[in-house]
C-alpha cells in the first residue's frame, strides 16, 4: 500500500477518496489483473463498475454527472492503479479526454458524451499518433475535408490507447493541409460511423491490459457539429493540454517507482544467499538507500507540481521536466529492483517483471523524453 503520511498536495477529502479507490480496485481490479493482461483489455463491465463508484472523470462538473473535483482526485486514481500493477485506460479518460470535452465541447457535446464518460458507459480515446508522425504532431497526414455540412475523414492512426473499447475518439486531422499547424482540427468520430474501422489490438512489450490499437478512417462522414473546439485550432488545443497530460504521466511513473522499490525491499529481506538475507549485503542496502533518497525527492517534487497545477500555474516546461525526471526515475527503479530479484525477476510470475515491461513506454509516450529536453531547453 502506498504510504501517503508525508504527502502535502492532498487534504483529508483526498485521502477519503483514496480509501474508496483502494476498496473499488480491490474488488473489481485486483482479482482480475492476470485476466486483463492475458486478454489485452479491461472489459466494459469493469469500466462501468469503476464509473458507478465515482472513479471516472472526477473533475467533470455536477451538471454533467461528475463530482466537480480538482485534478488531485485523478492523480489518486492514477497512483493507486499504477501501484496495483494495472495499465487500464482509466487514466487517459480522467487525465486527458475529459478535460478536452469539458473545456472545448459545445453544450450539446457535453450533454451527449460527459455523463456516459463519468458512468463508464462511454469510453474515449484521442488519436494523434500516425505511422509516420509520432512526437511531431505537425506532420500528421489524416485529413478532414469539407463536404456541405460534413467533413470527410481519411487516414489512419496507431498506438491508440482504449482503441478497442472506444465509443468516441478525438481525431487530430488536417482540415486545411496548406496551413500547417494552423490547419489542424479535432474531430469527434463515433463507433458505428461508416468507414471507421478498428484494427488489431497491438502486441506490445508491456502494458498488456491497455487495449492499444490501430484505427482506420476511409471516407468517414462526420457532421461539422462534431468539431471539438475551433476549426483550425487543434494544434493550439493540444498544446494547452500538455501540462496536465505530462503531469499525469509523471504521477504514474512515481507510483510505479515506489512499487518497484517496495517489492525489492520485500524480496531481498526474504531471500537468503550465503547464509544471510540478500538485504544484509552492503551492495543491496546501499542500492536501496540511494533509491529511497531519490523517491523522497520525487514525492516532494510531484506534490509541488500537483499544487502548482491545482492553481493552474504549472507551465509546459515544468510539466515536461516532471515527465522527464519521474519516468527516468521509474526506469532506474524498476530495472534496479529487477536486478535485486536475481533470476526470479526475469520470471513473469513475479510482479516486478510486469512493472519492468510496463515502464519502458513511459519515456516514449506523451512526447519522448528527448522531446521533453527540447521543450525544457526553450525556457532557458
Amino acid at each position: 500500500m502506498l504510504d501517503t503520511a508525508n504527502r502535502f498536495a492532498y487534504n483529508e477529502d483526498h485521502e477519503m477518496f483514496r480509501d474508496t479507490v483502494r476498496k473499488v480496485f480491490a474488488q473489481h481490479m485486483e482479482p482480475y489483473l492476470d485476466e486483463h493482461e492475458e486478454k489485452g483489455i479491461v472489459p466494459r463491465e469493469t469500466w462501468k463498475a469503476v464509473g458507478e463508484a465515482g472513479l471516472l472523470c472526477p473533475t467533470v462538473g455536477e451538471d454533467y454527472g461528475g463530482l466537480g473535483l480538482d485534478f488531485g482526485y485523478c492523480a489518486i486514481v492514477s497512483e493507486e492503479l499504477t501501484y496495483l500493477g494495472s495499465s487500464a485506460g482509466f487514466t487517459l479518460q480522467n487525465d486527458i479526454t475529459a478535460n478536452y470535452f469539458e473545456r472545448l465541447g459545445s453544450e450539446e457535446q457535453k450533454q451527449k458524451y460527459l455523463p456516459g464518460m463519468v458512468s463508464g458507459d462511454v469510453i474515449t480515446a484521442i488519436a494523434m499518433t500516425e505511422p509516420g508522425a509520432g512526437s511531431d504532431l505537425q506532420g500528421i497526414r489524416t485529413t478532414a475535408k469539407e463536404d456541405g455540412d460534413d467533413y470527410i475523414v481519411n487516414g489512419s492512426k496507431t498506438y491508440i490507447t482504449n482503441g478497442q473499447n472506444v465509443d468516441v475518439v478525438i481525431v487530430v486531422a488536417k482540415t486545411d493541409p496548406t496551413m500547417g499547424a494552423k490547419g489542424t482540427s479535432l474531430i469527434l468520430v463515433e463507433e458505428g460511423m461508416k468507414g471507421f474501422e478498428k484494427g488489431r489490438n497491438l502486441d506490445k512489450i508491456g502494458q498488456h491490459s491497455a487495449d492499444t490499437s490501430e484505427l482506420f478512417f476511409e471516407d468517414v462522414r462526420v457532421p461539422k457539429s462534431n468539431v471539438l473546439g475551433g476549426v483550425g485550432s487543434g494544434f493550439v488545443h493540444l498544446m494547452e493540454e500538455l501540462p496536465q497530460e505530462r503531469l499525469g504521466i509523471a504521477v504514474g511513473a512515481q507510483a510505479a517507482a515506489q512499487k518497484a522499490f517496495d517489492l525489492a525491499v520485500e524480496f531481498t529481506k526474504d531471500r537468503k544467499a550465503f547464509g544471510k538475507t540478500v538485504f544484509e549485503f552492503q551492495n543491496t542496502k546501499f542500492t536501496l538507500a540511494e533509491l529511497k533518497a531519490e523517491l523522497q525527492v520525487g514525492w516532494a517534487h510531484l506534490d509541488w507540481a500537483l499544487l502548482r497545477h491545482f492553481k493552474k500555474e504549472l507551465t509546459t516546461d515544468e510539466a515536461s521536466a516532471a515527465k522527464l525526471w519521474h519516468t527516468d526515475l521509474q526506469w532506474k527503479a524498476v530495472d534496479t529492483a529487477l536486478q535485486l530479484h536475481g533470476g526470479a525477476g526475469y520470471m513473469n510470475e513475479y510482479p516486478i517483471a510486469r512493472l519492468w515491461r510496463d515502464a519502458r513506454v513511459t519515456r516514449i509516450f506523451g512526447g519522448t523524453n528527448e522531446i521533453m529536453k527540447e521543450v525544457i531547453s526553450r525556457s532557458i
